[in-house]
C-alpha cells in the first residue's frame, strides 16, 4: 500500500529551522560545557570564580545527568534536523529529546547548585524550555498524521 504524502507546508520550513537553531544552541552549550571551555563561559560574562565554580559543578555530575543532558540536546538536534527531512523519525527524535529533559530536570531539582550558579538555576527557562520540547514533539506527530513527514 502506497502512503500519500502532502505537500510540504511553508510553517514546516519556518519551524524546522528555527527549531534546528535552538537545538544546535543546545548541542553547542552541551559540547563547549563538556569539554571544559573557559573562554564559553567567560563569554556569557561569567568572572573567574564564577566559571571555575561552573566547570566543577558541571564536572562533579554523574554520567547518568550527562547521558541524559546529552540525550535530550542531540535527540532534539536530530529531531529538529529529521523534521526538516520530512522524516516520520523526528518524532523519535523529539521524544528522546523529553526523555533526556526529564532526566536532566530531575537531577537539577535534586542538586544543589553553587551560590556563583544561581543565575542559572531559572525556573522560567526551564519552562520554556519544557514548552518548546512539547511543542515540538506535538508538531512533528501532527505533520505526521496529517502525512507531511513520510
Amino acid at each position: 500500500m502506497v502512503e500519500a504524502v502532502s505537500k510540504t507546508p511553508w510553517h514546516l520550513w519556518v519551524i524546522g529551522v528555527l527549531a534546528t537553531l535552538w537545538n544546535a544552541f543546545g548541542a553547542n552549550d552541551y559540547t563547549q560545557t563538556q569539554m571544559g571551555n573557559r573562554g564559553y563561559f567567560e563569554m556569557m560574562g561569567f568572572d573567574a570564580a564564577t566559571t571555575d565554580a561552573a566547570l566543577a559543578f558541571f564536572a562533579g555530575a554523574p554520567a547518568w545527568a550527562d547521558a541524559a543532558w546529552a540525550l535530550g540536546v542531540w535527540g532534539g538536534l536530530a529531531g529538529s534536523i529529521l523534521l526538516l527531512l520530512r522524516s516520520r523519525w523526528a518524532i523519535a527524535g523529539f521524544v528522546a529529546s523529553l526523555l533526556g529533559l526529564a532526566g536532566s530536570t530531575i537531577y537539577q531539582m535534586q542538586v544543589e547548585m553553587p551560590p556563583e550558579l544561581a543565575e542559572m538555576n531559572n525556573p522560567a527557562m526551564f519552562a520554556v524550555i519544557w514548552v518548546i520540547a512539547l511543542l515540538l514533539l506535538w508538531y512533528a506527530w501532527t505533520m505526521r498524521k496529517r502525512g507531511v513527514l513520510r
